[in-house]
C-alpha cells in the first residue's frame, strides 16, 4: 500500500462539481447560476408561491362574500337522537356535554350543542345543553321533561 493509492471508501464521498474556479472547469463566468436575475444573485430563497412578477394567483381570483370570524358554531343534535341515547341506556335521566361525550357523540366536551325538533321524545328526561330551537323545547316539556340552557 502506498499513499498514491488511497481512497475513499465506494459511496462516502459526494462528486461535487467545483464551480467558480475559471473558464477551464466549465462551470467558470456565471458559476452555474445563468445570467443575472434573482436566481444569480446572493441571498436568494425560494418562494413557493412566487410567480416570476405576474400577478399572482391569490390577487387574480375574485374575492367575494364574508366571513364572520364571531360565528358561533353548533353541533345539531335531534330529539329522535336523545330517545334513542334515552332507550339504549336505561335509567337515563340527564343529557348533558359529559353524557354526549362519554357515549361518543361528540369529540371533546367543549362543543357547543344546539338540540333541533326532529323526531319526538316521549320519556321525561332533562336536557342540558347550550341552545334549543323552540319545537324542541316544547317537545321537551310535553313530555314531562325540562330544557335548561347551559
Amino acid at each position: 500500500m502506498n499513499l498514491h493509492t488511497l481512497t475513499p471508501a465506494s459511496g462516502s464521498t459526494k462528486i461535487s462539481k467545483r464551480i467558480g474556479r475559471g473558464q477551464g472547469s466549465g462551470k467558470g463566468g456565471t458559476s452555474t447560476k445563468g445570467h443575472k436575475g434573482a436566481q444569480a444573485r446572493t441571498g436568494y430563497k425560494f418562494r413557493a408561491w412566487f410567480e416570476g412578477g405576474q400577478m399572482p394567483l391569490y390577487r387574480r381570483i375574485p374575492k367575494f362574500g364574508f366571513k364572520n370570524n364571531a360565528r358561533v358554531e353548533y353541533v345539531a343534535l335531534n330529539l329522535d337522537n336523545v330517545t334513542e341515547f334515552v332507550n339504549s341506556h336505561p335509567g337515563t335521566t340527564e343529557i348533558d356535554h359529559a353524557f354526549l361525550a362519554l357515549h361518543g357523540f361528540i369529540s371533546k366536551g367543549n362543543e357547543r350543542i344546539k338540540l333541533l325538533g326532529r323526531g319526538e321524545i316521549k320519556t321525561a328526561v332533562t336536557v342540558k345543553l347550550n341552545k334549543f330551537s323552540k319545537s324542541a323545547k316544547a317537545a321537551i316539556e310535553a313530555a314531562g321533561g325540562t330544557a335548561i340552557e347551559v
